[in-house]
């Protein structure tokens, strides 16, 4: 069993025989009575759990609030005298930091199970972030999904291989973070990775930003200027929304792919260019071929390979982890308080149909870590409504803990790809149990 710490924060002089008690029961406690002190035993420690007797003065609190942005996934508890929770700012303070609170003289037996209930709240959440980090740090490309899942490996599978690659999928997938993890994979990762949109270049600077130009080659060209595919030598070029190329620009490329030379404009020297190149595009390029917006020509030599990047709305079980992702990510923007995800949220998130993808899910959910005045995001502060937060009925309390452990159990399979002993062993069960509870909820794997 792993040992469990605990920091307990108080006010100077204050000799509590509480601590006795507490250190009795198994716990490790670090004793503390300023924050600066506390701060360094955090730093240095791997403290999951903060016990606080909560001082009234605003210094002693403001102090307090000055901590919370170096606690991490801690979760703390609160002691304090009744008369305290009288003063609107101290109920405050409370209800949007603590995980739980008592009142003096404390119950030993109810304040144990509150900090043991409050570790392993802290110690899920590091699991899930240690998993996320060990799992999805390269690329940033978060998912559990079994079409995630065949993503991934076809990423292996292509990078190893130089030739083109043509990325397909809806605005918003992430299309160049697929391209990215090509080109980390590949034998040209010591390269440069160089990213153009082309749906966002004038029409009219394309081409001197592709291919450079020499000096002189028009008004302004004072100097000579290298392109981007030149500047990718040795590396990998993305180009972005290929489609939306011109038909004169779409000739210059495919002239680059059969010879490896460009002609830098106003230029007469061909430079022989390596560079493997990475197209990505939103459009139906067959379509748009026998439309005749695009070259026939083009797009086989673009489609020599190809990776199809699903949309959000089929990544079944991805939206919370990859919510929970972009939450730890962008951490410095969120208010101190702002712990994670109500239920409701959780649930708006999967019934909601993102017609925006990824992009639109870390929008939505930086917009709600900055603007939240709760401990727990809602529905509301993503901005999505739920069909349960209109509805009349409410759960009972076995219904919700039915639907929490249901939860849990398909969250644990996606993330271990349906490994039952992994599974089993994630969630603290036999796997005789976690079969019974899977029939109990009829969960069923592929």
């Amino acid at each position: 069993m792993s040992v469990r710490e605990l920091l307990y924060l108080h006010p100077p002089g204050v000799c509590d025989p509480l601590v006795t008690r507490i250190r009795d029961a198994g716990w490790e406690v670090s004793e503390a009575n300023v924050a600066g002190q506390a701060r360094e035993i955090i730093d240095r420690g791997n403290i999951q759990v903060g016990l606080a007797l909560i001082d009234e003065t605003p210094r002693a609190q403001q102090e307090l609030l000055d901590l919370w942005p170096v606690s991490g996934h801690m979760q703390w508890v609160a002691m304090l005298g009744s008369d305290a929770l009288q003063s609107s700012r101290v109920s405050q303070l409370i209800t949007e930091y603590f995980h739980d609170y008592h009142t003096l003289p404390a119950d030993l037996d109810r304040l144990l199970f509150s900090l043991g209930h409050a570790w392993g709240m802290a110690s899920m959440t590091r699991t899930i972030q240690d998993h996320q980090q060990v799992r999805f740090s390269q690329y940033e490309m978060v998912g559990a999904s079994p079409v995630m899942q065949e993503l991934f490996r076809a990423i292996r599978k292509v990078a190893g291989v130089d030739a083109p690659v043509l990325i397909t999928g809806e605005s918003g997938v992430g299309k160049e973070l697929a391209a990215l993890a090509v080109h980390e994979r590949s034998p040209r990762a010591q390269g440069r990775f160089v990213a153009v949109n082309c749906g966002a270049l004038p029409a009219n600077l394309i081409q001197s930003e592709l291919f450079g130009y020499e000096k002189g080659a028009f008004t302004g060209a004072a100097a000579r200027k290298i392109g981007l595919i030149e500047a990718a030598a040795g590396g990998t070029i993305f180009l972005d929304e290929i489609g939306d190329l011109s038909l004169d620009l779409q000739i210059n490329l495919l002239r680059f792919l059969q010879e490896r030379t460009i002609e830098r404009v106003g230029g007469t020297e061909k430079i022989a260019v390596d560079v493997r190149i990475i197209a990505a595009t939103h459009v139906n390029l067959e379509k748009a071929v026998s439309d005749g917006s695009f070259r026939e020509d083009l797009y086989y030599r673009l489609h020599v390979l190809n990776l199809q990047v699903p949309p959000l709305r089929d990544r079944t079980g991805d939206v919370e982890l990859l919510a929970r992702f972009f939450f730890d990510k962008f951490s410095k923007d969120h208010r101190p308080q702002v712990k994670g995800f109500g239920l409701r949220a959780v649930q708006a998130m999967n019934e909601h149909a993102w017609p925006g993808n990824v992009r639109e899910l870390i929008n939505r959910v930086r917009r709600a870590m900055v603007m939240s005045e709760k401990r727990m995001i809602s529905a509301e502060d993503l901005g999505l409504l739920t069909t349960a937060a209109h509805s009349s009925r409410i759960l009972t309390l076995d219904q919700a803990r039915a639907q929490a452990e249901k939860s849990a159990i398909q969250s644990c399979l996606q993330r271990s790809r349906e490994n039952i002993t992994r599974a089993a062993h994630d969630l603290g069960v036999s796997r005789v149990t976690l079969y019974r509870l899977m029939e109990k909820h009829a969960i069923t794997i592929s």
